[in-house]
């Protein structure tokens, strides 16, 4: 890929990432100010990854029949747009409104990255270009928590209004500064919608082989909700922490997130195979939360979270490798599954995380361990070995 290109396209996406981890540190305490609880967070965490389920593959057809650099400024200009509305929110609704247009719009931005990244190189550098694009989405996570985190100190309204002004200028950098990566002539004639929708392989991959490691898929989602969708209201109510607390707290959690993905996941995957790893993960996930619930300090909590974010990646890597193995005929098919079932998770996590939560502030984290630990006695039964 063209060295410019790639510097664009890995701006974006740190960009874009970086709005989504400011509104993941911040919206907790904006929706307390607003009159809310952990049940509004849920509901909000949970209407975004809604509209990712139904629209990240519409858009990913969109882009090939329109081209990849018009769906990336879409998804950039519904950034512009979610952030801006977040900052001037004065009641819960508001909030609702921008997450829905927020999750319709920047769904397209990840989709049409990926496939411009692909687009652009050969088969030999394809899966280096793909990395970068992913290592740019692990950067604005990173970033986006402390930088929230810091800026929410002044206002509530501020890192949203800040994310809104970077998210504009790379819209205008990108239409001004990126080429479009698909000719004309490779272009799609049309779009179906029964292409894009699926229903016949979806049918099939819930009853067949993939079924087991597909429900992971979604446990990994699920479980990791239950973290995110209630730690901000967590460390709030325990240790009275505000937001630049828990901004650097996930910006620790997205360096181990990052360090799982980059160092260890290669060497833990030839030593163990990925079942092993699949096994291993879901016991450490299950004893993660236990550990977040007996820290007692700023240093123990950043332990324990940094550890449980470590399994919680590498169970997400191992899983999507076995799905990628066990589908060599139809690896697109089998991974846009894998992300759906992934999209469920974020639906439906953040729901239960911020109603339980209401009920009690432990109770995220006890049923977080417990759905763990069930995943993991089913794995001894019924995870097989890879070929």
């Amino acid at each position: 890929m063209n060295k410019k290109n790639l510097i664009i396209l890995f701006l974006s996406m740190v960009i874009a990432t970086l709005g989504f981890g400011i509104a993941l540190t911040v919206l907790p305490f904006f929706i307390e100010d607003l009159g809310g609880g952990g049940t509004e967070f849920g509901i909000l965490m949970a209407l975004f990854g809604l509209m990712q389920f139904l629209f990240a593959p519409v858009w990913g057809k969109v882009s090939d029949k329109y081209g990849r650099k018009p769906i990336l400024i879409v998804g950039m200009i519904g950034l512009v747009t979610a952030m801006l509305f977040f900052g001037l929110a004065k009641e819960i609704w508001m909030l609702y409104a921008a997450q829905i247009a927020s999750g319709i719009l920047s769904s397209a931005i990840f989709p049409a990255a990926m496939a411009y990244a692909g687009d652009s190189s050969d088969e030999n550098s394809r899966s280096s270009a793909m990395g970068k694009i992913g290592a740019a989405a692990g950067l604005g996570s990173i970033i986006g928590p402390g930088l929230g985190g810091l800026l929410g100190e002044i206002s509530f309204a501020v890192p949203f209004f800040a994310a809104s002004g970077l998210c504009l200028i790379t819209c205008f950098v990108i239409l001004w500064g990126l080429p479009e990566s698909l000719s004309i002539e490779k272009r799609a004639s049309k779009v179906k919608i029964t292409d894009i929708m699926e229903v016949k392989s979806i049918r099939q991959a819930i009853s067949g082989p993939l079924a087991f490691f597909l429900f992971i898929a979604f446990a990994v989602n699920f479980g990791n909700s239950n973290f995110t969708g209630s730690y901000a209201f967590y460390s709030s109510a325990r240790f009275d922490f505000g937001a630049e607390e828990v901004g650097a707290i996930l910006m620790v959690a997205g360096l181990f997130y990052a360090i799982s993905q980059g160092v260890l996941v290669a060497p833990l995957t030839k030593k163990l195979g990925e079942v092993r790893l699949i096994k291993l993960s879901l016991l450490g996930a299950s004893v993660g939360f236990v550990l977040m619930l007996l820290a007692y300090d700023y240093a123990t909590i950043l332990i324990t979270v940094g550890l449980f974010v470590l399994f919680i990646a590498l169970l997400r890597t191992a899983t999507l490798a076995v799905i990628s193995k066990k589908s060599t005929d139809n690896q697109g098919s089998a991974m846009g599954l894998a992300e759906s079932c992934m999209s469920l998770g974020r639906i439906i996590g953040p729901l239960w995380a911020g109603y339980i939560f209401d009920v009690n502030i432990l109770y995220p984290y006890l049923s977080g361990a417990l759905f763990f630990m069930l995943m993991f006695f089913t794995s001894l039964m019924r995870g097989k070995k890879v070929p």
